[in-house]
């Protein structure tokens, strides 16, 4: 495999209340391409923050990322959100989906956003529903979604640009035992099938000890953990 992310002495620091925090200090690693990678840690422990990174959504104060070869803080603002669009699907611990739409509604708004019309697109987002086990739910309202399958909703929005990279963060957190099981299985599954590299973030050893590799950060820094069932 060859590394899809490289990271180079990355640190992130806050301005706090009469003190710099120092979040992440000078992180050096690389996720390789279709790899499913966990990092665990305490809930403050910088584990969203570095998820931020890694979708350009915030940037280093010192360090570099590299995405396939390219310098993320290198890119313009318009270049980032492309490759956020292009590369990157985002599955959160808060699904952030629009209750008054319907669930092929919610899959299919990223590109609407972007301006292609709903009649391209609502093939590939109803696809995505049959994958996810939603057939039956397309054409229902988000309100009436179970936790379980608004989650299910989130992962086929985040699949639907076909990205080379799923990042996400807790994505089990809000979910009983069993349903969060169900979702676990289905992001292993597609990253599996599709190829598609799987980079979460969690407090959950369980989640990690199914993943290919576990990382834990504390104290700001990364080191390997062996995870198991």
């Amino acid at each position: 495999m060859t590394a899809i992310y490289e990271f180079s002495k990355v640190s992130r620091s806050f301005v706090g209340p009469g003190e710099q925090l120092q979040i992440l200090r000078e992180l050096s690693f690389s996720v390789e391409s279709g790899e499913a990678l966990t990092i665990v840690g305490a809930s403050g422990s910088g584990k969203s923050t570095l998820l931020h990174l890694m979708g350009a959504l915030d940037s280093p104060t010192s360090g570099t990322i590299f995405f396939d070869g390219k310098d993320l803080a290198a890119m313009s603002p318009s270049e980032r959100a492309n490759f956020r669009n292009r590369e990157l699907g985002f599955v959160f611990q808060f699904h952030h989906l629009l209750p008054e739409f319907s669930a092929e509604e919610n899959v299919a708004m990223p590109r609407l956003i972007a301006g292609s019309p709903l009649a391209t697109i609502l093939p590939t987002a109803r696809e995505l529903l049959e994958r996810v086990g939603l057939a039956a739910r397309m054409q229902s309202k988000i309100s009436t979604l179970s936790g379980g399958e608004r989650q299910r909703v989130a992962i086929a929005r985040a699949l639907l640009a076909k990205p080379r990279v799923v990042l996400a963060d807790e994505p089990t957190g809000n979910l009983d035992s069993s349903t969060g099981t169900q979702i676990e299985d289905l992001l292993l599954e597609l990253n599996r099938e599709m190829g598609t590299t799987l980079v979460i973030v969690t407090h959950n050893l369980q989640l990690a000890a199914r993943m290919d590799r576990c990382l834990e950060l504390s104290a700001g820094a990364l080191t390997p953990l062996t995870c198991e069932r």
